[in-house]
């Protein structure tokens, strides 16, 4: 690679601050869902958004929006390690990249819960897979054609049920 390109590359630390935080009814990492949509989760939750920083009007054309994103920082984490042992399927370990394991170099979460309704600064959701307090990052329209692709492969994981449990 050419140096000028190098050169271009920020290196960080980068600074980012919570936008919001999750109110949610799991209070403890274990327990919580690993991904809403594989256990078929009904938690609901609120997305109370600091309305210091992001006024109420920044959330007017989500409405009709049934899904969308949520960017968090998942500050429970523990130290992340290059193999881990994921939580469903056989018990072995995988490569961290290959699983959705909380514990990373930087602990960044994404998930895809439905929009029930928006009241001022708080947004209303279901299927919610964080923990109480989670600090939110961002919050992303989901659209269905730029980010479904139902026919990829998801190699290993396409060999664990949906909603199976820890397998001995």
């Amino acid at each position: 690679m050419p140096a000028s390109l190098k050169a271009e590359r920020p290196s960080g630390p980068f600074s980012l601050r919570p936008i919001g935080w999750v109110s949610s009814p799991y209070q403890r990492r274990f327990g919580a869902p690993q991904h809403s949509a594989a256990v078929d989760s009904d938690a609901e939750a609120v997305l109370e958004m600091d309305a210091e920083q992001i006024p109420a009007g920044a959330f007017a054309d989500l409405a009709g929006i049934e899904r969308i994103w949520i960017l968090s920082w998942l500050h429970r984490g523990g130290n992340w390690a290059p193999m881990v042992r994921p939580p469903r399927g056989p018990r072995e370990r995988r490569s961290l990249f290959a699983t959705r394991s909380p514990d990373r170099p930087n602990p960044l979460g994404l998930s895809a819960v439905r929009l029930l309704r928006i009241e001022g600064c708080n947004l209303y959701v279901r299927g919610i897979d964080l923990i109480d307090g989670t600090p939110i990052l961002d919050v992303k329209p989901y659209i269905p054609y730029a980010d479904a692709f139902p026919d990829s492969k998801a190699g290993w994981i396409d060999q664990i049920p949906r909603n199976a449990l820890q397998i001995a």
